[in-house]
């Protein structure tokens, strides 16, 4: 019976440990191929910083937005220890603003005029935002080294004040074909992922009137181990 109970207990523990894991951001350690193979780095994709680079879409018939820069920053966020010293802008916030014309299943999209690549495996992707405490949902839509588009789901939008969310990018599968694809073995060329923008996912219930959110900071951890295994003389594929 004692033994038992302890068995009982070592694995309790041992699942609590699983659980805790799980609690929090994603652990980019953890995801995809062992940490002896990997280069992990923590990179700024884009500070929100240059006025009509980031835009605004919806159904017209649901409503419209617009989007602007503010003068701003989270109080909370923590600069990134290779910019330090390099004068890099970060002065502004992005805000957006929506202007609902009818109650439903409402969806709008922030965009860049063109996708931003992510260089290496990208592990994760953050975004500090502002959603002032409505019960909408953040999406990250990318394209991946293939060109296909995915979407994956941040989180809801059910905060006050500033707050950093993070998504983790699935590992590639063994096959290299299905799932985001960030690697083709036979092209070293073809690498990464792109940043095609964010779709926000509406609440019905609170989807009237005017709604604002604001967005800074997009950064990814990402592993730079195979950018660096490349040949400096190989040739290029691009003709």
């Amino acid at each position: 019976m004692k033994r038992f109970i302890l068995s009982l207990l070592i694995v309790s523990l041992v699942a609590a440990g699983l659980v805790a894991q799980e609690i929090g951001e994603p652990d980019a350690q953890q995801l995809g191929i062992m940490e002896a193979q990997q280069k992990l780095k923590e990179i700024s994709v884009d500070k929100f910083e240059y006025e009509g680079y980031w835009r605004v879409s919806m159904s017209s018939d649901e409503g419209y937005g617009t989007a602007r820069l503010f003068e701003g920053s989270p109080a909370a966020k923590v600069p990134i220890k290779e910019e330090e010293g390099l004068n890099i802008p970060d002065k502004y916030v992005l805000g957006v603003r929506i202007d609902f014309l009818r109650r439903g299943t409402n969806s709008f999209f922030v965009y860049p005029q063109r996708p931003i690549p992510i260089e290496g495996i990208c592990k994760t992707v953050s975004v500090w935002v502002a959603g002032r405490n409505f019960n909408h949902s953040l999406n990250l839509l990318l394209e991946d080294a293939l060109g296909r588009h995915f979407e994956l789901y941040i989180g809801k939008l059910n905060f006050q004040g500033w707050k950093k969310l993070t998504v983790a990018i699935p590992p590639q599968a063994p096959d290299g074909v299905h799932g985001i694809v960030q690697r083709n073995y036979h092209y070293v060329n073809l690498m990464g992922i792109r940043i095609t923008g964010f779709r926000i996912d509406c609440d019905m219930m609170e989807a009237y009137g005017s709604y604002y959110v604001y967005f800074d900071d997009l950064r990814a951890v990402t592993d730079l181990f195979a950018e660096d295994m490349k040949d400096a003389d190989d040739m290029s594929d691009m003709w």
